[in-house]
């Protein structure tokens, strides 16, 4: 005996279903966002403490102020990680305002059914992670490691002991290698985060 094949959605039911999702995708990427913010907050107040405990006490080795820089690179990895999930959370949102609504009101996105279809089977960031991570250094973090680099900068000029360069050295790294490193990794955030440009995305 042939099996039934099951008819399709009401309309009816379907736009309830819908509507549904808008509101379930759109909670999520609420969600998302508060997220984003809270690690973003995180970061900056990590930076102004450690910034402010350096700089207030002699006693306080200038390396203090790089490990601040290396915890503000792990608040990056994770912001951007919570990023990718944002754009694709938000992506299916603005596919329901484009297409769903779009035919409600007037003349939606064509082909958005397929492209929303295929995001919820086939869940897959709009964004690669390396896009995500020159995102959020050229939103937030960019600002965070030059403020921590002008910092230690500071931090050397005011309470280091003999010339810049004998000053920066930390342990048995020579103060030069110091700085060459501190400097390498400041063009390689500059590069990073100017190389991928945020397009208009639906």
């Amino acid at each position: 005996m042939a099996m039934a094949i099951p008819s399709p959605i009401p309309i009816k039911d379907a736009s309830t279903a819908l509507i549904h999702l808008y509101r379930g995708e759109l909670g999520r990427m609420t969600a998302y966002r508060a997220r984003l913010d809270a690690t973003t907050n995180w970061a900056v107040g990590a930076t102004a403490a450690m910034a402010s405990f350096t700089l207030g006490d002699p006693a306080v080795p200038h390396f203090v102020l790089l490990l601040a820089a290396v915890l503000v690179v792990v608040f990056l990895g994770m912001e951007a990680r919570r990023y990718r999930f944002y754009e694709l959370v938000r992506q299916r949102v603005r596919l329901l305002e484009t297409g769903f609504y779009g035919d409600i009101l007037g003349q939606g996105r064509p082909g958005w059914k397929a492209k929303l279809h295929e995001s919820l089977m086939q869940p897959r960031a709009p964004i690669s992670p390396i896009e995500a991570i020159s995102q959020r250094l050229r939103r937030n973090y960019l600002w965070l490691i030059l403020v921590l680099s002008a910092a230690w900068g500071l931090k050397l000029a005011i309470h280091g002991k003999g010339s810049f360069f004998a000053a920066a050295q930390a342990g048995p790294f020579p103060g030069a290698v110091v700085v060459g490193g501190v400097l390498l990794v400041l063009l390689a955030a500059v590069i990073l985060a100017l190389s991928y440009r945020q397009d208009e995305r639906e």
